[in-house]
């Protein structure tokens, strides 16, 4: 009944996104069927004879990237997220999905099949395909190697927009020091230098300096206006106290307090670590603001409520960000990242990749409704891809989460069996801690496996077939989904430093090879 009354529905706004009669010259309409799918082909193929590309410069540029979310993500997020508005799930559309340009990312790294963000975020933030690990360097670097990299820093479309006279901001919900939100505003050639005590002996030396500081002395421009996201520890020192936690403290040994560092900058500069804090920043004061709301990554966004000094969603950073650096009248660039969603497959468990990325579409929506896309070019991507699957047949309207299966005559879920005569979830993952056949689990009883309740729930992890401590990434590519000023350049499959090179052309400014 559920089935029925949803395909009704797309049946109807099928037909009344179809009506109108057809302009002189255009190919006639088919007549309404009945049929939901063909109805609503109809209605997306003149929905799409509407597009026309935006050719003209981008005042704005807003970057999404959600970490690890591969088109197997994708496709099982949308399901999850019509689901859990009492949906069937296969009809629905996720924000960015609907936007009019897409295009394929091809994700490897120069020295890696299988990449890391690290190299594809810069890749992305500077037009330079890269090696794993490097942020911001070019590939004629070793990676680890300070004094190397030094020679070949590429400059980031943040640092260009900056010194164009453009507001900039970087978001994210991992550690802003993390490798994705690191790309965008510094230069070092291992990404785990997130503070001064991760870089080797001889390091600072010989000129290179962590990435938290690397936000704090950003040299163009005035700086980064906006940025948020976890990672406090690695902005305070050692002697210093988390605020949310009385048994943690900072992570530098050179005696910077680079949130205080922050605040000093001028009367418009402000630290905020808490949601009642990040609320009453007002946009219209113009503030430039650095948020740092965990000692390390962000709550995953179905454990943020429980959080206990509260935290934004990516949505209301995005928003807040939005209002801020739209009063720039030359225009802003942003970088928002989902960075959790990979944290979620790694760890083997779908439930709270879907829901991060569920948010993760949300903040997308908010970011195209709050902008022109006349003036605003939105690109939405991922960095990498992961191993997760989605197989076994099931029927439709059945549970993404749950034990793949059918729909009873009395509308009762059943699963299918497996040839062991157990049943087994939809989605699942080629490799992680999921793994069956690994010591420490006792096979005595065969394949161990989960009932409906347990397979559903939030903290379950999918089985894998190979066992490793966390999921790894995969090398698939991954979708590029666009709209705004140079959207329409976006088409086919594409190098991912391609990225980079529509967002200059659309800014209307030249890429530096060096800086």
């Amino acid at each position: 009944m559920k089935l029925y009354a949803a395909l009704l529905m797309s049946a109807s706004l099928a037909a009344c996104a179809s009506a109108g009669p057809a302009g002189a010259g255009a190919a006639p309409k088919a007549a309404a069927t009945g049929d939901a799918w063909f109805d609503g082909a109809q209605a997306t193929l003149a929905q799409r004879k509407t597009v026309k590309p935006v050719k003209g410069a981008a005042k704005n540029v807003i970057l999404f990237v959600a970490d690890g979310m591969d088109p197997t993500t994708v496709a099982a997020a949308r399901i999850y997220d019509g689901q859990s508005r009492g949906e069937i799930g296969e009809e629905n559309l996720l924000s960015f999905e609907r936007f009019p340009s897409l295009a394929m990312s091809k994700t490897y790294n120069t020295d890696a099949q299988v990449p890391d963000s690290a190299g594809t975020m810069t890749a992305m933030s500077t037009g330079f395909k890269t090696r794993a690990g490097l942020i911001a360097v070019r590939k004629e670097s070793p990676r680890s190697d300070c004094e190397a990299s030094l020679k070949v820093h590429a400059p980031t479309f943040v640092e260009l927009a900056e010194q164009a006279g453009k507001a900039t901001g970087v978001i994210s919900t991992a550690r802003l020091t993390h490798a994705t939100p690191a790309a965008t505003y510094a230069h070092v050639p291992d990404r785990d230098w997130e503070k001064d005590a991760d870089l080797p002996e001889g390091a600072y030396e010989a000129g290179c300096r962590d990435i938290a500081s690397q936000l704090i002395d950003f040299p163009y421009g005035d700086g980064v206006d906006f940025a948020m996201g976890g990672g406090r520890a690695n902005f305070l020192p050692e002697d210093a106290k988390d605020p949310e936690d009385d048994g943690r403290s900072g992570g530098r040994k050179d005696g910077r307090n680079l949130a205080a560092e922050w605040v000093s900058k001028s009367d418009a500069h402000a630290f905020v670590w808490n949601k009642a804090q990040f609320d009453a920043i007002d946009p219209a004061a113009d503030p430039r603001v650095l948020g740092l709301f965990e000692g390390s990554h962000m709550e995953f966004e179905a454990d943020r409520e429980t959080d206990a000094a509260g935290e934004p969603s990516l949505e209301e950073m995005t928003r807040k960000a939005i209002e801020i650096l739209s009063r720039d009248d030359d225009g802003f660039v942003l970088m928002v990242e989902a960075g959790r969603v990979d944290h979620a497959h790694h760890a083997g468990n779908a439930a709270r990749a879907l829901i991060d990325a569920q948010e993760y579409a949300q903040a997308v929506a908010a970011a195209a409704e709050m902008t022109d896309d006349a003036e605003t070019l939105i690109v939405v991507t991922a960095d990498h891809g992961h191993t997760m699957s989605f197989a076994g047949y099931p029927e439709i309207g059945n549970n993404i989460l749950g034990l793949a299966g059918y729909f009873d005559e009395d509308g009762k879920a059943v699963p299918y069996e497996a040839h062991d005569g157990k049943p087994y979830p939809t989605l699942g993952y080629a490799n992680g801690p999921g793994a069956v056949f690994h010591d420490g689990v006792d096979l005595s009883g065969g394949r161990p496996v989960g009932d409906a309740e347990t397979v559903e729930g939030l903290d379950y992890h999918q089985p894998s077939l190979v066992p490793t401590g966390s999921e790894t990434h995969g090398g698939q590519d991954v979708t590029i989904y666009a709209s705004g000023p140079g959207a329409y350049l976006f088409s086919g499959v594409v190098e991912q430093n391609y990225i980079f090179h529509v967002i200059m052309d659309a800014l209307r400014l030249a890429p530096q090879a060096e800086e």
